[in-house]
């Protein structure tokens, strides 16, 4: 018998390249991808009991083969394909494993269905979709448990998803020159997305989704592994890295939220923190220095202080300062601001955050909301300061984030 642990594991890893052979093999994306989920539902039933095959790859590849004849058979409207693929499919690999899919063999699709899956014509929500479904092997019950909508809703997005590849003619080809920088910036983007939705949900009652933050850094070290040279790919993975290291001690005994300045320190991951600031450190002196890298270059500063009394702020001022240079965002502007009130004092922050209030983007935002709050408080107007805090409360859509500006307003009023 084998773990359950084991087996997800395994199975997130073949996915992407059972996927990415079935494709290659006959061409159609959207009838192959149902095929692979079909029998990553079977091996998640059947390899816990009865043990994991010795070729799992192979397996999974026979498995899906078998169902997407299945599916063609299925379809009388399809008879002329359904030929076409019978031909096309060895009768041994509809009854045995697959002879060419030997352990170790075979080329890794896994980078071009992560561009596959960040088509341009798709919506955000949908890339995220389709890459965590197609990729990272989770089911569809599982994407929509993390971002909390009804399995149906997380279906017919999944579905219009490859659809859209469908009629846009994708395929597993991998773009070439600008189009490939700018196509790998929208899967570093995705990949960026996922991770923070894990890190911090944006709603419901747990403050993070473990499952989304991992998944991300799994798809983060593997898109480093398949273009090692690209700083911002590693700049990525090194942002992840050192703020996941910090998750354990985010949330107190009861799921409370903690803030930075109040966590405790020996509860981080010491090995991811290792593991992001020794990346981030060879990455840095290579050439042009992108946002990811910079954020992690600010993630470095806080997890190597030894207390939040001992941050390096100016250091993480000029940092914030080169990062909005590169890539301007009223988020990053609202993060200097904090950094501009702990070098120069909270009345420096809240001259900023003034500016902030007249975007559009972030007027209203209970995250400009909570900093102003922080600020006045660190002022000394802890009365202004509750008020603020409480409409802060109201205008989050997390439950653990609304109950600890609620704390915050009750202990200075």
């Amino acid at each position: 018998m084998s773990g359950p642990t084991e087996v997800e594991d395994l199975l997130r890893a073949y996915a992407p390249q059972v996927l990415g052979t079935l494709v290659r093999r006959y061409g159609t994306f959207d009838t192959c991808e149902d095929a692979v989920q079909e029998a990553l539902i079977a091996a998640a039933r059947q390899w816990p009991a009865q043990g994991i095959p010795d070729n799992p790859r192979g397996w999974l590849v026979t498995v899906a083969a078998r169902k997407l004849v299945d599916q063609v058979r299925s379809e009388a409207a399809r008879r002329r394909r359904e030929d076409s693929l019978a031909f096309a499919t060895p009768a041994s690999e509809l009854l045995a494993h697959a002879a060419d899919e030997e352990p170790g063999t075979g080329r890794d699709d896994s980078l071009a269905l992560l561009f596959l899956c960040c088509h341009r014509d798709l919506s955000p929500p949908s890339r995220i979709a389709l890459t965590l479904r197609a990729v990272g092997g989770l089911t569809t019950a599982q994407i929509a448990a993390a971002f909390l909508v009804p399995e149906s809703t997380m279906a017919q997005r999944i579905s219009r998803a490859k659809q859209t590849i469908k009629a846009a003619g994708g395929s597993l080809a991998l773009p070439a020159g600008e189009d490939r920088t700018a196509r790998l910036a929208d899967v570093r983007h995705v990949l960026y997305l996922v991770f923070n939705e894990g890190y911090t949900a944006s709603g419901g009652d747990e403050l993070t989704a473990p499952e989304l933050s991992t998944e991300a850094i799994r798809l983060a070290r593997l898109l480093h592994r398949l273009v090692p040279e690209d700083a911002e790919t590693a700049g990525l993975l090194a942002l992840t890295l050192l703020t996941d290291a910090r998750r354990p001690a985010r949330t107190g005994p009861h799921g409370e939220l903690v803030p930075l300045a109040e966590q405790d320190r020996g509860r981080w991951d010491a090995r991811l923190v290792e593991e992001g600031v020794e990346l981030i450190s060879r990455t840095l002196p290579r050439g042009q220095v992108g946002p990811y890298q910079l954020q992690a270059a600010i993630a470095a500063v806080h997890d190597e202080a030894e207390s939040a009394e001992a941050t390096d702020w100016p250091q993480i001022l000029a940092l914030y300062e080169l990062l909005e240079r590169a890539g301007p965002n009223p988020m990053v502007t609202l993060n200097r601001a904090v950094a501009v009130a702990m070098v120069h004092g909270p009345a420096a922050g809240l001259a900023l955050l003034d500016e902030l209030a007249r975007d559009r983007r972030t007027a209203g935002h209970h995250r400009l909301l909570a900093t102003r709050a922080h600020l006045l408080e660190l002022l000394g107007d802890g009365e202004t300061a509750a008020t603020v805090y409480r409409e802060a409360a109201r205008r989050t859509t997390s439950a653990p984030e609304r109950r600890h500006l609620t704390e915050r307003a009750r202990r200075l009023s």
